[in-house]
């Protein structure tokens, strides 16, 4: 990087001085609910490390990591210099005291993961490489050192391990059933875990605008003169309020085989949540702190979660959404129109001192129906 901070591209450079930095900082601070009741409740199970780091031996982990080692490029100050200087910006400013390693892999598709049992790897593609701008790929290094930092890679792993499992078991009766009921719900919870991964992103990059620009390559490409950020937004808008319930079922079925939500939801989650109090307490400085991780009640994250779930539904335009809070925002009122028909039925008649229903006076101000 030259000394006006600048790189030799063009590309503005922010180094980390110039940017806040979030000592001793909880990855509950930036997790989705979701994602954060999950791993608040595993990380409070005695001797969940030792099971997991016991089933290394079946995992590939030992396998990829020679792999990546033999067949990629490991970023350095020799090798990917400018992405090493982001990684190491990214970990200070979560405060991650160990950089993890990250390899450059040959591949178009743009991609990038943070797998890893005992140490998290960070592993980028050439397409993502070539296709993001410096602040583009600053926010997607911070989202995978978030994912590092939340413990992210010891699931995802496992996530790996579980799906090329229920490929093998396909031809036992049941087997595969119960395989793909763990790997669903592992999906749900990855999804989740990939909202929170890329508000550590914004939190690295503290930039919406680059972070946005991000998620609309990935999904149209190197193409930025013909894309639009807010139209892009707009799409989101429209995928979630468009169609009927058979639109609503057919995102359903097409959401459940992916591990990431799609771009633009993507997109409009991390809007919503950069515009957030929650974000702003963040810029701050105030946030849970890691030394406070061990004494978070579980209970209370799974009501957040529950809560987060709850606010989705109501505020959600999706038809189906629409439709499961419509039925569960009236059915206080229609357990009580049903209980007052059945009392009809019952023949409940008011006590014979009770004054007839006409013999208010008639200045008295109206009641409201109960």
């Amino acid at each position: 990087m030259s000394e006006d901070g600048h790189e030799r591209n063009g590309h503005e450079r922010v180094p980390g001085r110039q940017r806040r930095r979030f000592p001793g900082i909880s990855s509950r601070a930036y997790e989705h609910p979701a994602d954060r009741s999950a791993l608040v409740a595993l990380r409070r199970l005695s001797g969940f490390d030792t099971v997991f780091k016991a089933l290394s031996g079946l995992l590939p982990e030992r396998s990829l990591r020679l792999l990546f080692l033999s067949d990629s490029v490991r970023v350095s100050d020799q090798q990917f210099g400018h992405l090493n200087d982001m990684l190491r910006d990214a970990c200070y400013i979560l405060d991650l005291e160990k950089v993890p390693p990250m390899y450059v892999n040959q591949d178009p598709q743009p991609n990038a993961m943070c797998i890893g049992l005992d140490e998290p790897i960070i592993v980028v593609t050439t397409g993502l490489v070539e296709l993001l701008d410096e602040e583009e790929m600053r926010a997607v290094v911070g989202h995978e050192v978030g994912h590092a930092l939340s413990g992210h890679s010891v699931y995802r792993t496992v996530l790996l391990f579980l799906t090329n499992l229920a490929l093998r078991v396909a031809w036992i009766p049941l087997g595969n059933l119960a395989v793909m009921a763990i790997v669903t719900a592992l999906r749900e919870w990855f999804r989740k875990s990939e909202l929170s991964a890329d508000r550590a992103g914004l939190l690295v990059g503290q930039d919406l605008r680059a972070s946005m620009r991000g998620l609309m390559k990935i999904a149209g490409g190197n193409h930025l003169h013909e894309m639009n950020v807010d139209a892009f937004l707009q799409q989101a808008e429209e995928y979630e309020s468009g169609g009927d319930l058979r639109d609503s079922v057919l995102k359903i079925l097409n959401v459940l085989p992916r591990s990431h939500p799609f771009t633009t939801v993507r997109a409009a989650e991390l809007k919503k949540w950069a515009e957030s109090r929650d974000h702003q307490r963040i810029m701050d400085g105030h946030y849970p702190r890691r030394d406070e991780d061990r004494d978070t009640s579980v209970g209370d994250s799974f009501k957040e979660s529950a809560a987060s779930y709850a606010s989705d539904v109501k505020s959600s335009k999706d038809p189906l959404m629409k439709l499961v809070s419509d039925i569960a925002g009236g059915a206080g009122g229609l357990g009580g129109r049903v209980k007052r028909g059945f009392d009809g039925f019952t023949g409940s008649a008011p006590p014979k001192d009770a004054p007839p229903k006409d013999s208010s006076p008639k200045d008295a101000p109206p009641q409201d129906e109960a």
